[in-house]
């Protein structure tokens, strides 16, 4: 049966997953919250652990505490910065006093 134009074939969207225990699985995921850090931390001590494992667990640990590091834009360091410039001489001044409200 076709759906009808300008109505949507789940209208509710799309259903949760809740598992057997009537629990989502992100529920579930985060009442292991506590082991999962431990294992990195486990991961981190062990000598035997590998470096990229190493690696992998510290990082895991210190985004999840830190937050990511933020990524800088770099570009050709002898460029100017890129400015952008909108040509408003032909708009009204009721516009223009928008436009500088928007700037402030």
């Amino acid at each position: 049966m076709p759906f009808q134009k300008g109505q949507s074939g789940n209208p509710s969207g799309r259903p949760k997953a809740v598992l057997a225990n009537g629990m989502s699985l992100r529920e579930m995921a985060r009442q292991h919250t506590e082991i999962a850090l431990n294992a990195l931390v486990k991961v981190i001590r062990d000598d035997a652990s590998p470096p990229a494992a190493i690696v992998a667990a510290s990082t895991a640990l210190l985004d999840r505490g830190w937050g990511k590091p933020t990524q800088p834009i770099s570009g050709d360091d002898e460029a100017p910065p890129i400015r952008n410039k909108i040509d408003v001489s032909g708009l009204s001044l009721e516009a223009k006093r928008e436009i500088a409200k928007l700037a402030l």
